[in-house]
């Protein structure tokens, strides 16, 4: 038997589709958002789920409490499963962020793992509250299956992490679209397998194609 946690990003907010930092912004989601969820909460209705964990943000808990109540449970709420913090950079866009702090903007952008701009947090530090969470879950509720929702940035890490691959590229190697479901098996709290990856065909025919994503690797064009 194995601990299978189904890993879920918020649905879409208003602030989805801008070219903000806003992690640790506490919005609500929108209705497209409420949408998407509401197609996974059918998806997974039949499925037995134990628990229900959660960021404490607006967002999420709309978004758990939305996947949780087919299955009458109540979300619980984790501190470590909050998105990352971008510190003096909230709700500026990517280009103001340049302009006003170049030299922190490019410290970030070639490291993000150990490098934070004043007052926010790096990539190790999120690692740092998320993974404890999340072998708490496993080690609780062995042989069940969990949902946790958590933020982009966030699940990110923790996949890079629990698979072993290098978290410096974790915002350009890996996508996390609103609303997607992820599944990773654990047969013990320290050795995952991934079964499954930023899935929406609940609510989209085909994976989204990337965009402006706050980094410039896929922004600069690599034509001739």
């Amino acid at each position: 038997m194995t601990t299978r946690l189904y890993l879920v990003r918020h649905g879409a907010t208003p602030l989805s589709a801008e070219d903000r930092f806003s992690g640790a912004a506490n919005i609500h989601l929108s209705d497209e958002g409420r949408a998407q969820v509401q197609y996974l909460a059918e998806r997974l209705a039949d499925d037995d789920i134990h628990a229900v964990y959660t960021s404490p943000l607006d967002r999420t808990m709309e978004t758990a409490v939305i996947l949780a109540k087919p299955h009458g449970l109540t979300p619980i709420p984790c501190d470590g499963l909050r998105e990352i913090s971008h510190g003096h950079w909230e709700g500026l866009s990517r280009r103001e962020v340049e302009e006003r702090f170049p030299e922190e903007y490019l410290n970030w952008e070639s490291d993000p793992f150990t490098f934070a701009p004043a007052e926010g947090e790096s990539g190790i530090s999120v690692l740092a509250r998320a993974l404890p969470v999340i072998r708490e879950i496993v080690v609780s509720h062995k042989d069940r299956n969990v949902l946790v929702v958590s933020h982009k940035a966030t699940l990110r890490l923790l996949i890079s992490s629990l698979l072993g691959f290098d978290v410096r590229g974790y915002r350009d190697r890996l996508d996390q679209a609103p609303a997607c479901l992820n599944i990773l098996d654990f047969k013990d709290p320290a050795r995952a397998r991934l079964m499954l990856f930023n899935d929406i065909s609940h609510y989209a025919d085909q994976p989204n194609r990337p965009r402006q994503h706050l980094s410039r690797w896929w922004d600069v064009s690599t034509a001739p």
